[in-house]
């Protein structure tokens, strides 16, 4: 486990604020991460996001470029 990253300051974003960033920002400048199980994910789900489930989140941070903002869900 990476525990400096348990520690790590975040910034949490209201609906509005999220809409705002993602109008603001060019896709693929940040990560849409949907955190939610797999049928759900495929019943409906943000343009661009990328599905890793929560419980799987640990084993997968490689998937992720950490020089871009994550936005998670």
């Amino acid at each position: 486990m990476r525990w400096k990253q348990l520690f790590t300051p975040t910034a949490s974003l209201e609906p509005d604020e999220a809409k705002f960033f993602i109008a603001a920002h060019a896709e693929g400048s940040y990560t849409l991460l949907d955190v939610r199980q797999p049928n759900e994910y495929e019943k409906e789900h943000l343009p661009g996001a990328i599905l890793i489930p929560l419980p799987d989140l640990a084993d997968s941070f490689s998937r992720l470029d950490p020089s871009k903002p994550i936005l998670i869900y």
